[in-house]
């Protein structure tokens, strides 16, 4: 499957794939995609977390998720709709703080046999459009169904994983999920467990004894484990040099930052860059 980039002319792809060059190839999805397993398995890593990907399973990338398929069988085939961050952004623009929350923590979903008529409605009313070239209300359609499919999405499956739901959620177990939001959103230029502290209006202490409880892990861990996934990302799929790269992310030097990326992955960035071309 070919990582596909939309522009202001071209705002969406339709397309089907078997994603038999993508393995082990790690990317960022600067688009919104949704994705619709038709055979075959796959096991598919979404910042961080893996899922097992079957028949009927239907996937949602949020603008800038990190991705890397780690597994594709022979037969795996999907039907894929890339669509720009601008046409997400509108689509949902008046939508809960809920609803990405809940995308974000749940992008891959199994649909029983019966209820997958809507995506599969979507991937032919999306196909049709797409090849509609001249239709002058393309956009403005577009628009449309993202929007109804991503309502119609967010309230079957909300209601099915709540009806699976332990009752109550702690507030420890709120504030963790408000850390990681926060780490996806800064973890580019903030690595310290302090910042992330501050935004929540909590101390450093208390954050960690929080991370440790929910997660078993530390907080700076898990800052540091996405870090490196996105300098990761960078290595993989861009031509930055690896000084680019450390001013990117607001490295003191590239020396910082070669030591920092070693000590996580037993690897300098160069060599890291060397087996993955």
């Amino acid at each position: 499957m070919e990582i596909l980039r939309t522009t202001a002319e071209e705002p969406f792809f339709v397309g089907t794939d078997n994603c038999s060059d993508m393995a082990r190839h790690l990317f960022k999805q600067e688009d919104a995609c949704i994705l619709f397993c038709h055979s075959g398995e796959a096991r598919i890593e979404i910042d961080l977390l893996e899922y097992d990907i079957v028949p009927n399973t239907q996937v949602i990338f949020l603008p800038n998720s990190i991705v890397n398929y780690s597994y594709a069988s022979p037969d795996f085939s999907i039907s894929y709709i890339t669509f720009s961050n601008v046409f997400f952004q509108e689509a949902t623009a008046r939508l809960d703080p809920s609803f990405f929350h809940f995308l974000k923590e749940n992008p891959a979903f199994t649909l029983p046999a019966g209820r997958t008529r809507t995506i599969n409605g979507l991937i032919i009313a999306l196909e049709d459009l797409y090849k509609d070239k001249e239709n002058c209300f393309r956009q403005q359609i577009l628009r449309n169904y993202i929007q109804s499919f991503l309502l119609d999405i967010y309230d079957k499956t909300r209601r099915i994983f709540e009806q699976n739901r332990p009752e109550g959620i702690s507030r420890q177990e709120e504030l963790f999920k408000r850390f990681i939001q926060l780490i996806h959103k800064h973890c580019l230029s903030e690595r310290e467990v302090s910042f992330y502290a501050q935004k929540m209006f909590i101390t450093p202490r208390y954050l960690s004894t929080i991370v440790q409880a929910v997660s078993g892990e530390t907080a700076k861990n898990i800052i540091d484990k996405h870090v490196i996934l996105e300098i990761k990302v960078l290595l993989e799929s861009t031509e930055l040099s690896i000084q680019e790269i450390a001013n990117r992310l607001q490295f003191p030097d590239q020396s910082f930052f070669g030591r920092y990326f070693k000590k996580h992955t037993g690897i300098s960035p160069m060599n890291y860059r060397r087996t993955r071309s």
